[in-house]
C-alpha cells in the first residue's frame, strides 16, 4: 500500500538518479557548469536530469538519410542509420546500437522498471529500450533526438 512515507521515498529516489548516474566513472566528464554552457535548456534537462523530450518534436524522428547518429555530448558513435525504423511514437527508434556505445540500468522512475541507455563513454541519458521492436533484436531504441547528433554518410 502506498503510504505518504513510500511515496516520498519514492519521489526522492527518482530524483536522486541522475545524481547517481553523474557518480558513475565515465571517459568523458565535465563538470555542471560546462555540460550547461554546451548545451540549450531542452538538451540539458534530457541529457543530464533525464527528462524526455515531446513526441514528434525531434527532426531526427524522420530522418532516414545513410549516416550514424552520435551522442551530443561526446561525440561517440552510438546508432548506424541501417538500424533505424519508425516505430510511430514520434521518437527516433532503433532496433541496435553500435557494439560498445551505450550502457543500461535500470529506471524506477514511473512506478515501473525500464531499461534506461545512456551514452558508455559521457553518461548521458539517450532514452529507453523496449522489448517491442523489430527482427533481428526485438528491441526498441526509443530516444530523445536531443541527445543525438546526425552525421551523414
Amino acid at each position: 500500500m502506498m503510504n505518504r512515507r513510500t511515496f516520498t521515498l519514492a519521489a526522492l529516489a527518482g530524483a536522486v538518479a541522475p545524481a547517481a548516474l553523474r557518480a558513475e566513472s565515465f571517459e568523458v566528464t565535465r563538470t555542471d557548469a560546462e555540460w550547461r554552457a554546451m548545451l540549450s535548456d531542452l538538451q540539458y534537462q534530457v541529457m543530464r536530469q533525464e527528462a524526455t523530450e515531446r513526441a514528434g518534436t525531434s527532426p531526427l524522428d524522420k530522418n532516414y538519410t545513410a549516416g550514424v547518429y552520435q551522442c551530443r555530448g561526446c561525440d561517440l558513435s552510438l546508432y548506424d542509420s541501417s538500424t533505424k525504423f519508425d516505430s510511430g511514437t514520434g521518437w527516433p527508434s532503433f532496433f541496435q546500437s553500435l557494439p560498445n556505445a551505450i550502457g543500461t540500468k535500470d529506471d524506477r522512475k514511473l512506478f515501473s522498471v525500464r531499461t534506461e541507455a545512456h551514452c558508455r563513454r559521457c553518461g548521458s541519458h539517450l532514452g529507453h529500450i523496449f522489448d517491442d521492436g523489430p527482427e533481428p533484436t526485438g528491441k526498441r531504441h526509443c530516444l530523445n533526438g536531443a541527445s543525438l547528433v546526425f552525421v551523414a554518410a
